[in-house]
């Protein structure tokens, strides 16, 4: 399995890269984690045939701002778009003219499947979970070729992380402030809060991302999000185009 950070960033584009959208590459299936600005770079990397999932934690604009690219795919096995309930509407209203190009127009199939809270096979087990965020914002745990990938973007502390972590073979997670930092009305995780997170869990490689791009204006400025390496072996602080592989 091999995964790739097409954008890092939250809020807002800038020189240290794109907004927040990852792709997983497994066997059967091209999986992509949310549609901020990195996710046009996708058609480099697709290359085979496969189906393709794309899960949407929730809508604000640096998570979706990346579906007006969607017509410039080709996915000859269709596209299944997969988040909670309202999520066809939402994107009814959004991904439409006069803003774009809709969702029925594109030059492939393209499903929009509503999930509930909780587990469930959709073709594989996956699990949903509510995060803490300003907006309703979901977590996703993934199993794909054996593997346990989990993903939570845009929370403060909550359990849920804990849920959808436990074990993870991989578990991404949102390091939208610098050390110390915290907001009561704008909840997201800070370096100690994540990492702290991540040992909670048990999972096995730790992976930051969603780095707000008006925090941490450069990578240079990621990189004190190293200094807790030694509090995690193999902790992941992740930059546009980095791959991993599981």
């Amino acid at each position: 399995m091999r995964i790739t950070f097409l954008g890092t960033n939250g809020w807002f584009d800038s020189p240290t890269g794109n907004t927040i959208s990852t792709l997983i590459q497994t066997d059967d299936r091209y999986v992509v984690l949310d549609a901020g600005n990195g996710i046009w770079k996708l058609d480099r990397l697709m290359h085979r045939p496969l189906p393709v999932d794309l899960y949407l934690s929730h809508f604000h604009l640096d998570h979706i701002c990346g579906l007006h690219t969607l017509v410039k795919f080709l996915m000859p096995w269709g596209l299944r778009i997969i988040g909670p309930e309202g999520t066809r509407d939402i994107l009814d209203r959004i991904i439409a003219r006069p803003f774009t190009v809709p969702l029925a127009e594109l030059p492939y199939e393209v499903e929009v499947l509503e999930i509930k809270e909780g587990e469930q096979d959709i073709g594989y087990p996956i699990e949903m979970r509510p995060l803490v965020h300003t907006s309703p914002c979901m977590g996703y745990r993934l199993i794909l070729d054996g593997k346990v990938v989990t993903y939570c973007t845009d929370t403060g502390l909550c359990d849920n992380i804990k849920k959808l972590g436990k074990g993870a073979d991989l578990l991404i997670l949102e390091c939208s402030f610098r050390r110390g930092g915290s907001s009561k009305t704008w909840p997201h995780l800070n370096p100690e809060e994540a990492i702290a997170l991540g040992k909670s869990t048990g999972a096995k490689c730790l992976a930051l991302t969603h780095f707000d791009a008006f925090q941490y204006p450069t990578l240079e400025a990621r990189k004190e999000v190293d200094a807790f390496a030694s509090e995690f072996p193999g902790l992941v602080v992740a930059r546009d185009d980095l791959v991993i592989e599981l």
